[in-house]
């Protein structure tokens, strides 16, 4: 393998131009246009596993709610297929992220920790969902970013509570599926109360997944779908974690009452609440993929999916990308195609230092740390690691990029590439190296997306 030939000045815009394809894919407005019509008073909806028509004139009035980082966006294309059906509607975003609209009022709220609006969005949707007949019609639109988005505490619990609550889980390293569990017994709307609420009413959740595998209980903490996990189950995940002296004394005392059987459980599998709710998925993870590898093909890579379902933690994964560019970069030929692997998911990080970054950075600085260890001289090996709606954890940045040049100034700075990764403190790494990745909100949200190229 030759690691000095001459490489193609525009690497860094092709991963850029297949990341935005990924995103143009699942664009929320394009979706609910492409998937949602209006025929007469025929409203049909097209999933991505089942299809489904209504029959509007059976309905006094048609509502639109929802929460996410893509609610505005869907809520506004929606307005522009509905027009004068939509009787009312309101929505919960984050902050940045939210839209003017003509019937639909839009709010913004906290994001990854909920606040003041997040209590009060949630408020008003659980009393418009509350005041819904039998002769409604709701059409929810749920996107990633809801469970912060929408917090409505159980009786007992503050929203201080719940807010420490989300600190600690976000530090504790528990995954998406162990702070949802937690987080549904906490709640009022989680965990299928939303649907509980609603109730009598026709209640259509139109999707857009940002959970590996699109578990309907696991997106937004299933707002709308049966709860399969227990308090017994919230209370193991705290304990797990040893996070008995962290939680506020009212969480862990709530837990621990729901276990004993001292307080009802979430609505679970067979429960008449959810005769007349149906969750439709519009878009995903893998729909994002399958665009991105498209258009890394097109541009003419050798493209492939590694997988759309990426879980663990971001630094063990980024270490794992570099030892395959370098197996790839080893077996490859100058005469051969250049070579893109792509993977999507969510990956989790432990807290364990002071710094700022997020679950991309985190990965990116792991991988060039790797890669310098393993192959200091690679010169044609780029990596890209960045989240679908913009927003890399409490940063301003999607992700990061690592090239060939940012591996030559790791002679110098490698040390301090080192200690930063150990104080998860990539942002500043990145910042200072000039290879943070800012798109600014993209109005979207199917989990992060991984580009390795071996040129």
């Amino acid at each position: 393998m030759n690691t000095n030939r001459v490489l193609p000045v525009d690497t860094v815009q092709d991963l850029e131009k297949i990341y935005r394809a990924a995103v143009r894919e699942v664009d929320p407005a394009a979706l609910i246009q492409s998937r949602v019509k209006k025929d007469g008073r025929k409203l049909l909806i097209r999933g991505q596993d089942s299809n489904i028509s209504e029959d509007l004139s059976a309905y006094k009035q048609v509502v639109v709610l929802g929460i996410g980082k893509a609610s505005a966006r869907m809520a506004s294309a929606l307005e522009s297929i509905l027009g004068d059906e939509i009787a009312a509607g309101f929505v919960v975003t984050k902050y940045g992220h939210g839209l003017a609209l003509r019937k639909i009022q839009v709010l913004e709220a906290g994001h990854p920790v909920p606040d003041e609006n997040s209590l009060a969005g949630a408020r008003i949707i659980a009393r418009m969902a509350d005041a819904a007949d039998d002769g409604t019609l709701i059409i929810n639109l749920i996107s990633g970013g809801g469970s912060s988005l929408f917090c409505l505490p159980a009786e007992g619990i503050t929203l201080e509570e719940k807010r420490q609550t989300t600190r600690v889980l976000l530090a504790s390293g528990a995954d998406i599926d162990e702070m949802n569990c937690i987080r549904k017994h906490l709640s009022k709307v989680k965990g299928g109360g939303l649907a509980g609420i609603a109730c009598p009413a026709r209640l259509i959740n139109l999707i857009l997944s940002d959970v590996i595998g699109d578990r309907l209980d696991t997106i937004a903490s299933g707002i709308t779908a049966p709860d399969p996990t227990t308090f017994q189950d919230a209370l193991s995940i705290v304990r797990k974690y040893a996070l008995e002296g962290k939680l506020p004394p009212a969480v862990l005392n709530r837990l621990m009452q729901g276990a004993r059987g001292e307080i009802p459980e979430t609505p679970k599998p067979g429960s008449p609440i959810f005769n007349k709710n149906v969750n439709i998925i519009l878009g995903n993870n893998t729909l994002a993929c399958h665009a991105a590898c498209r258009t890394a093909q097109q541009t003419g890579y050798d493209a492939r999916i590694l997988s759309t379902t990426l879980d663990g933690e971001a630094s063990s994964i980024g270490i794992y990308f570099a030892g395959m560019a370098c197996e790839i970069a080893s077996n490859k030929t100058d005469s051969a195609k250049p070579v893109i692997i792509l993977a999507g998911g969510e990956t989790t990080v432990t807290i364990r230092g002071k710094g700022k970054g997020g679950r991309n950075q985190e990965m990116a600085l792991a991988f060039v740390n790797e890669l310098y260890r393993i192959f200091p001289e690679a010169r044609n090996i780029f990596f890209l690691s960045a989240g679908t709606d913009g927003t890399d954890g409490p940063t301003d940045a999607a992700g990061a990029f690592v090239t060939p040049q940012l591996l030559e100034k790791m002679k110098e700075i490698s040390a301090r590439a080192v200690a930063q990764l150990a104080d998860n403190d990539a942002y500043h790494f990145f910042e200072a190296t000039g290879d943070l990745f800012k798109t600014g909100p993209t109005y979207t949200n199917v989990c992060d997306i991984q580009i390795l190229a071996v040129i």
